[in-house]
């Protein structure tokens, strides 16, 4: 009666262990098979290339990014490097009005993408909503790219302008 006793507990050992095993060799298999698909990775690839392409010079290439909340302008690399890059800047415009503001209608280009002529002057401005300081970038000149660019953040929400998510581009 004794040994009978004792093999029960051995027995549900062996099935515990046993369906422990399973749910493991279980979970690797569907874990392996469940993959996120980037729907937009074609297009950054595509976005990734052309910039590689672009050729150096005395201009630069800034993404407008219009926040309800905050004043900067949005962000600038310099040609053939990638988005990540960037700095988020506060335009000065007093040799050259922004795009949007030539237009009357502030916010209308966000998400533009423009090769711009200017330079930084070395000088940071603050912004008092994201209670930040920014560099300071002087306005000479633009040229409209791309009204439709890639997806370049984290979240597609960044590009909407009563949403106040300001992260750094990742792509």
């Amino acid at each position: 009666m004794t040994s009978a006793f004792l093999q029960l507990p051995r027995t549900t050992m062996n099935f515990v262990r046993l369906t422990q095993a399973l749910a493991a060799t279980f979970a690797l298999f569907f874990l392996d098979a469940c993959q996120t698909v980037d729907p937009d990775a074609p297009a950054r690839a595509a976005m990734n290339a052309a910039i590689l392409t672009e050729k150096p010079g005395d201009y630069f290439i800034g993404r407008r990014m219009f926040k309800t909340d905050y004043k900067m302008w949005g962000w600038i690399r310099e040609p053939g490097k990638p988005w990540t890059t960037s700095r988020l800047v506060m335009l000065n415009e007093q040799k050259k009005l922004a795009p949007d503001r030539t237009q009357g209608k502030i916010g209308l280009d966000n998400n533009y993408i423009y090769r711009l002529n200017g330079k930084f002057s070395g000088e940071t401005v603050y912004e008092p909503a994201s209670d930040r300081f920014y560099p300071e970038f002087v306005l000479e000149g633009y040229e409209l790219i791309s009204t439709k660019p890639e997806p370049i953040y984290v979240t597609n929400d960044q590009e909407k302008p009563d949403i106040r998510i300001i992260m750094k581009p990742v792509h």
